[in-house]
């Protein structure tokens, strides 16, 4: 595609003496804003892919992916619609689940909690809780014992075996009239998922104590399914619906968390757009310097041109020339900005100890640690898109020099 003259030329003009250090010195910002903008576009874009990862992966690692809602009381007889569900095509295990807000007292403190009623096996069915339980031991999960967040524990400084009293938004009819009803549980077990509405609001307790303490008898407030494949549940949707028509409404896990996961991806669609013009800017620094350099070296482009190049050789060098820029800008911006989405965390640390500042705040961010993943069909889509803006960017200084006639170059040397 190219001789090895052209190459030549262009390899020569991309290494500028002293004399055209000026317009070295453009291609040189040049080079960096394409390799910086190669590389924040990849590192932001991974930490984006991966906040979507980590908390899709911890809201279907702690909710089922279908739950089933009854439209006006609790779900009295739920075993025959259990073994219903069970049997539809893709549905991998069936639940039934008591959720309801509790208010929470301690040594004169309240706080609003969410209480989560479950059978031990349930909960231990689920990787993301029974893999990271830090205190306390599974077979202490019975009676009117709670697991509770890492988060939880220490602000209320609770322990293994320490008591707290849960009081009911239900209130208890009584002689007297209607009574709030509470219960003192005892903390079993203290997990922590690395997510902060959960280590710090949530408590798990067994499924016939959260009965007895809302007063629901032998019901429940929904029945959780988990399927094989939860980003394709239209299918399994749909047939649990007509088992459940008139009875129970059937959302799952998209529909419960819509407006946070259409927020994540139009942030994700706006910071992309707003990353390119980075890349954008960068390109037409490759024009400046090459419409610099073509104005630099008319005197050499005209004595090529009378001892026989061709005007498609001399538009050939100048695309070499500048695309070599962006080429080159865009590897390194690329190895750069991969090395940094794989080692974010320890970068993360490091620049929090060294400015003894908190950078990812739990409260704000709902994750302990800073995620990144890396997807490599959006990387070879950043690349292409340097590549072609590159290219673009050297057509019309490339116009330019072969247009350039040789007499009006040479008339007042």
């Amino acid at each position: 595609m190219f001789s090895p003259f052209e190459r030549m030329v262009a390899g020569r003009y991309l290494r500028a003496r002293k004399a055209e250090g000026f317009v070295s010195v453009i291609a040189g910002f040049s080079f960096a804003g394409i390799m910086l903008g190669v590389a924040t576009l990849i590192i932001v874009m991974s930490v984006m892919n991966g906040f979507r990862q980590e908390l899709v992966t911890r809201i279907l690692g702690l909710n089922g992916h279908i739950n089933v809602y009854s439209l006006s009381a609790p779900l009295e007889d739920y075993s025959i619609m259990k073994l219903q569900i069970g049997d539809v095509p893709g549905v991998t295990s069936v639940s039934g689940i008591i959720e309801s807000q509790a208010l929470m007292t301690i040594n004169g403190y309240s706080t609003g909690v969410m209480v989560r009623g479950m059978t031990r096996d349930d909960l231990m069915k689920k990787p993301v809780l029974s893999d990271h339980f830090i205190e306390g031991e599974p077979a202490d999960f019975v009676g009117y014992s709670a697991a509770i967040g890492r988060l939880m524990s220490e602000k209320l400084n609770l322990k293994i075996g320490s008591t707290f009293t849960l009081v009911s938004p239900k209130a208890k009819v009584t002689p007297f009239g209607g009574m709030p009803s509470s219960r003192t549980f005892t903390v079993a077990m203290i997990f922590d998922v690395g997510m902060y509405e959960y280590d710090s609001n949530f408590i798990f307790v067994p499924l016939d104590a959260a009965q007895a303490f809302y007063q629901m008898g032998k019901a429940v407030s929904s029945l959780e399914i988990v399927t094989k494949n939860p980003q394709h549940l239209n299918t399994v949707k749909r047939d649990i619906s007509l088992i459940t028509d008139g009875v129970a409404g059937v959302y799952d896990w998209r529909d419960n968390n819509s407006s946070f996961l259409n927020a994540l991806q139009v942030e994700r669609n706006v910071m992309f757009l707003i990353l390119t013009m980075i890349i954008l800017v960068a390109a037409f620094n490759v024009i400046s310097s090459m419409i610099m350099l073509v104005k630099d070296k008319g005197r050499d482009i005209a004595i090529m041109r009378t001892m026989g190049a061709t005007r498609r050789s001399m538009m050939k060098i100048f695309i070499l020339t500048g695309a070599s820029i962006g080429v080159v800008g865009t590897f390194v911006g690329t190895a750069l900005g991969i090395a940094f989405a794989l080692n974010i965390e320890s970068i993360r640390q490091f620049l929090q100890g060294l400015t003894g500042t908190e950078l990812f705040s739990e409260e704000i961010y709902f994750l302990s640690k800073l995620p990144a993943v890396i997807d490599w069909n959006e990387v070879i889509a950043v690349i292409a898109m340097a590549f072609t803006l590159s290219i673009l960017a050297t057509l019309y200084p490339a116009w330019r020099a072969a247009r350039l006639d040789p007499v009006e170059a040479l008339r007042y040397e």
